[in-house]
């Protein structure tokens, strides 16, 4: 979990400087993809913690 707040806290600083920075465009798209694929990868996670609970 701490890792996943890690990568989310990298993809918002990223984004904030590549918004306001001007000619740092390309660091705004890298924030947005790490963003995408963490939660993509979170979701994975929680998905296949989900499946493992046995139904009773």
């Amino acid at each position: 979990m701490a890792l996943f707040l890690l990568f989310v806290l990298v993809a918002v600083v990223l984004g904030i400087i590549g918004a306001t920075a001007g000619g740092m465009g390309y660091l705004l798209i890298i924030g947005i993809v790490v963003l995408v694929a963490d939660v993509s990868v979170f979701a994975v996670r929680l998905s296949r913690r989900a499946r493992r609970r046995p139904l009773r």
